[in-house]
């Protein structure tokens, strides 16, 4: 026991800390405590002192409780009890609450003991508890509206008609605008073809799925499962071709957010290279090929390594979609001490003069582009991504002679 003088000393101390406080010896017997301890666990002073500290501990947490003492007094180092996991305590009239508990190795005459700082967070379990509750419901309201917006697409084909017409009437208004509004006029049109491109795009594979489902279902003999495998792959791919739609929408948000976090590491330049031509090569048409005119085995980069082969794969596959039969596209890398450059040449249609200043625009597309499918966000998101990384992206382009693009990357990222 704690001679008189002693018990004065941890008396002040005690009662001026709003945490319950609990000093056991080494016997793991209770020795002090304070007002707020007798408040927390509902025991007077009395019935508390010289009890073994397994008293305010549930039955089913007690396990190995006194080997964690016994190993903490021999370490005799502070740190908080139960890291890593949740404690619980037992009040006298036998309900168990959650607390945190700080240990201290005091050393008093020659004496060892553990002081322990106890706080009921009971009230914060109630809010975490509150908290995820919340998050659950947004979820489930995120579910709701992506259904909502599943519905909208199905229906865009119905609506198509009146977004046409609501599209003439916009256009043919900002003809008839003041030359001072230009770059107003401007922004109104890249929106006004950003409404038809969304249109446009939704329409010709929802009209694709919709066909084949109708063709699925006369094919019904076994003999046709090669007509059925087909449509159910002409499906899959427009249902693909949309959700990568919705991801370039998406994409452009968080970079917007600037909720875009990149993955840094070292990887060579050869095994991507090869990955993004594999990746395009169904999208080859009769008699196109890809040339890589470059020896690239020893190219290694720190970089976001999904960044650049997003960039190289939007660009090859804008050399393919833009390219007639019998072309081919050219890759060339090469690579200083500081920087990697990447470029594209196609064979293609190349870009009118008056679309080139636009053409990095998001949902911007070139005048004789618009009737193949895109959606205008791919160079914009590669443009916004290889900036971020500290690069650049340039281009040259002559009208029926084809384009270049030039990518010039540090070899490792600048954040």
């Amino acid at each position: 026991m704690f001679k008189k003088e002693d018990k004065v000393v941890f008396n002040t101390l005690f009662e001026a800390v709003s945490e319950a406080v609990i000093v056991v010896d080494e016997q793991q017997k209770i020795r002090v405590i304070n007002s707020s301890t007798e408040q927390m666990f509902g025991y007077k002073e009395d019935e508390l002192l010289n009890e073994r500290l397994e008293t305010l501990i549930p039955k089913k947490y007690k396990g190995n409780h006194s080997n964690h003492v016994k190993n903490f007094l021999t370490a005799q180092e502070k740190r908080q009890m139960g890291k890593g996991r949740d404690l619980y305590a037992l009040h006298k009239k036998g309900n168990v609450f959650p607390i945190e508990a700080g240990l201290n190795p005091l050393e008093i005459k020659g004496k060892r003991y553990v002081m322990a700082l106890v706080i009921d967070i009971s009230e914060r379990k109630h809010q975490e508890l509150e908290i995820l509750e919340l998050n659950t419901r947004l979820e489930n309201k995120v579910k709701e509206r992506t259904r909502n917006l599943r519905l909208t697409v199905e229906k865009l084909e119905i609506i198509n008609q009146e977004l046409d017409d609501e599209n003439k009437k916009r256009i043919e208004a900002e003809n008839k605008a003041n030359v001072a509004l230009k770059k107003e006029r401007e922004l109104n049109e890249l929106k006004t073809k950003f409404l038809s491109l969304v249109s446009h795009e939704f329409k010709t594979p929802l009209s694709g799925i919709l066909t084949s489902s109708m063709l699925l279902a006369k094919y019904k003999l076994t003999e046709q499962q090669q007509k059925r495998e087909k449509h159910l792959s002409i499906i899959n791919n427009k249902v693909h071709y949309l959700n990568n739609i919705l991801n370039d929408f998406l994409s452009v948000e968080k970079l917007e957010k600037g909720e875009i976090k990149y993955n840094l590491t070292s990887f060579k330049l050869e095994q991507l290279v090869q990955e993004a031509i594999n990746g395009v090569d169904l999208l080859l048409k009769n008699g196109q090929e890809i040339i890589l005119n470059s020896e690239i085995e020893p190219i290694l980069l720190y970089q976001d390594r999904k960044i650049i082969d997003l960039t190289l794969s939007n660009l090859l596959s804008n050399g393919i979609k833009y390219s007639p039969e019998n072309t081919k596209i050219f890759i060339e890398i090469t690579q200083n001490s500081e920087d990697t450059t990447i470029r594209v040449r196609d064979e293609g249609f190349g870009i009118p003069e008056k679309d080139q200043k636009n053409i990095f625009q998001r949902y911007f597309r070139a005048e004789n582009a618009l009737l193949n499918q895109g959606t205008g966000i791919g160079l914009n998101i590669v443009k916004s991504h290889l900036e971020n990384l500290g690069g650049k992206i340039s281009f040259v382009s002559e009208e029926n002679r084809g384009s270049i693009f030039t990518v010039n990357i540090p070899n490792k990222a600048v954040l």
